[in-house]
């Protein structure tokens, strides 16, 4: 409604209920609020029960007197409640007034004799003289051993491990059980590659049907380097949510802001300092970085008492990044193309010359944490990377392009073939006084890129003028037979296997757990076709224009076809229908039920057709999918002069 908008601010409701957010939206002015107003499915509630009860999926919205008229019309048609329950006094208080009929005065029709206030405080005792509390933290020391893996320990052996564990392997029995699409919008989903692997590093949204501008979201999380060192796994936390959204084109590196969530078992011993230096290493390296928070949640009581033991959850930080997309069109998936047949492998290390394993997934695969865990330690390295390879993003020089996080380099470059199906070819060069499993296995912050041969020198050079350090690893190629892993390190050959098989040693544990809640004959077809399984073969005819089919079909604009699209509470997919018609020439009209049912002057008649929109399997409630589905025949009714 642009500037005819009615709402001037709105606040989500959640602890404190009503008694926190009606305060705070009217900080400083103050207000007086009416309990009267309420609507209340018990009217046995109590004062307390109605101001401090924290049910959710509420809103606290300012509105201009003049504008009540036109939010009632807009909740109305949309059946959606709403209560005014009070105004905006100026006067810096909070009051509530309670002004309810008793039962008697009720059953007995008589006005209202007493008016009540049970809350008539200032704001400012609230909300900004309020006395600080003083923490007195008792800094603990974390007992941390150094990392002792088995002697002789085989690359094959340690990367099965690594490859089952549930953080690193596929979350394919997670992503098949969620919608992917709903609104339209989503320009990129979970899943990447020919095999539609669930593995993409981060999600980008349309902010319409009918242009390519949106928005990009990234998540990062560290529990278990938090576990070794608080404030180096938050600073990772920040880092891995950055070096994913990076491969989406985003207008700046300062527009990005961030949403904290933090878990943490605060109230124990030694856990509040913890959490300090936690929250204090966030904010300082967020400021070198450029970035900010602009929300979040926490949950600090995440401990038990049994019997005499005290059962802590470990203390976790994810961070939520998003920024706004440019072009929606310009992502990089992590999933190997080989254009051209062949393609070149580059690493980006963040943070070059170390090769940390605590906190790593092989140190969990055998049942360690370790002392010293991977850190972002060069802001400065990080910004001058992060504004390269969002240049070449832009610039399209990119084809493939994954994060290093849980599993390493290693990891990274394997599930990079496993989304594309193909063959790689890698060999790495050993570090005097690094050991083999550091090399393959640390998490160190970082990118792994895929580029076209003819590319190679340019991307090299825009790395080196910016001081970034970019590495050559190996090749990446297509092959008339299976697809192949080789890795090498020093020309030594340490792994070479076909990667439909790393592939299913990967998926296994997704299966594993599908089986706890799945018929076992189904998810034992879709594994066993998953190892043999290609890319389908199909294109796009370069002939295909929807706009001048378009036109073909229509014109002139006063000769566009009028239809409705009939929604109901519960429905979805009506904005993709709307879009969908308006983008081949027809003139849509969104209409709901209530529109139909309420309103005497409204009717279909000058509309030349209708849509009924579906709906979800247990929210369809015009009845699309029984009306389908109850039918052996559908038959189609042609409009004239459609």
């Amino acid at each position: 409604m642009d500037d005819g908008n009615p709402i001037l601010s709105i606040h989500d409701q959640g602890a404190g209920g009503n008694g926190n957010v009606l305060k705070e939206i009217c900080d400083p002015s103050g207000a007086l609020i009416r309990l009267s107003g309420f609507q209340l499915g018990d009217p046995t509630l109590s004062v307390l029960d109605i101001w401090g009860a924290e049910y959710q999926e509420s809103n606290a919205l300012l509105v201009r007197s003049t504008d009540t008229n036109i939010l009632k019309g807009i909740a109305w048609r949309e059946r959606c409640p709403v209560s005014f329950v009070g105004s905006i006094t100026g006067d810096g208080k909070i009051r509530l007034e309670d002004n309810r009929q008793s039962e008697d005065e009720l059953k007995t029709k008589r006005p209202k004799t007493t008016i009540s206030y049970p809350v008539d405080l200032d704001l400012k005792l609230f909300l900004g003289e309020m006395p600080q509390k003083v923490y007195n933290l008792k800094r603990g020391v974390r007992l941390c051993k150094p990392i002792a893996l088995p002697d002789g320990l085989a690359l094959r052996e340690a990367l099965e491990r690594v490859l089952r564990l549930p953080s690193v392997a596929s979350k394919r029995y997670l992503v098949n059980k969620v919608d992917r699409s709903v609104s339209g919008l989503v320009a990129q989903q979970q899943c990447v590659g020919p095999l539609h692997t669930p593995l993409a590093d981060v999600a980008v949204v349309a902010l319409s049907h009918l242009d390519t501008v949106g928005a990009a979201t990234a998540i990062g999380e560290q529990p278990i380097k938090i576990l070794v060192d608080p404030c180096a796994g938050a600073r990772m936390s920040v880092g891995e949510a950055l070096t994913n959204l990076v491969f989406a084109q985003i207008s700046e590196l300062r527009d990005v802001k961030c949403s904290g969530n933090w878990m943490w078992p605060a109230k124990l011993s030694k856990e509040e300092a913890h959490l300090y230096e936690a929250c204090a290493a966030m904010c300082d390296v967020m400021q070198d970085l450029g970035v900010a928070v602009d929300g979040g949640k926490d949950s600090l009581s995440m401990s038990a008492r049994l019997g005499k033991e005290v059962i802590m959850s470990p203390g976790s930080l994810v961070v939520s990044t998003y920024a706004p997309c440019p072009d929606i069109r310009a992502t990089v998936t992590p999933d190997l193309k080989c254009r051209g047949g062949r393609g070149v492998l580059l690493h980006v290390p963040l943070c070059p010359g170390k090769y940390r394993l605590g906190g790593s997934a092989l140190a969990q695969c055998y049942n360690q944490i370790g002392d010293a865990s991977p850190d972002l330690e060069s802001a400065d390295l990080f910004v001058r990377a992060f504004g390269v390879t969002q240049n070449l993003v832009k610039g399209k020089l990119l084809v493939s392009g994954h994060d290093i996080s849980d599993g390493g380099l290693v990891t990274c470059l394997l599930e990079m073939a496993f989304a594309g199906n193909c063959s790689i070819d890698v060999d790495l060069t050993s570090i005097e006084g690094v050991s083999l499993m550091e090399l393959l296995f640390s998490e160190e912050l970082g990118w792994v890129l895929e580029v076209e041969p003819k590319n190679l020198e340019i991307v090299l050079e825009l790395y080196r003028k910016s001081h970034v350090p970019c590495t050559h690893l190996g090749y990446s190629f297509n092959c008339r037979g299976d697809a192949e892993i080789l890795v090498k390190v020093d020309g030594q050959v340490l792994l070479q296997e076909c990667t439909s098989q790393l592939r299913s040693i990967w998926e296994a544990t997704s299966f594993q757990l599908e089986r706890f809640q799945s018929n076992h004959q189904c998810i034992e077809q879709e594994e066993e076709s998953l190892r043999t399984r290609k890319a389908p073969k199909y294109h796009l005819s370069s002939t295909f224009d929807p706009v001048h089919i378009m036109e073909r079909i229509i014109p002139s604009e006063n000769l566009k076809p009028k239809v409705a699209a009939i929604r109901e509470e519960g429905s979805n997919g009506d904005r993709e229908m709307v879009a969908a018609l308006h983008m081949v020439g027809f003139e849509v009209w969104d209409v709901t039920m209530q529109d139909l049912c309420s309103s005497e002057s409204f009717s279909l008649d000058e509309f030349r057709g209708i849509v009924f929109v579906g709906g979800f399997s247990y929210s369809d409630v015009l009845g699309l999918a029984k009306g389908l589905g109850g039918h052996d025949e559908v038959q189609l009714a042609s409009m004239p002069g459609v």
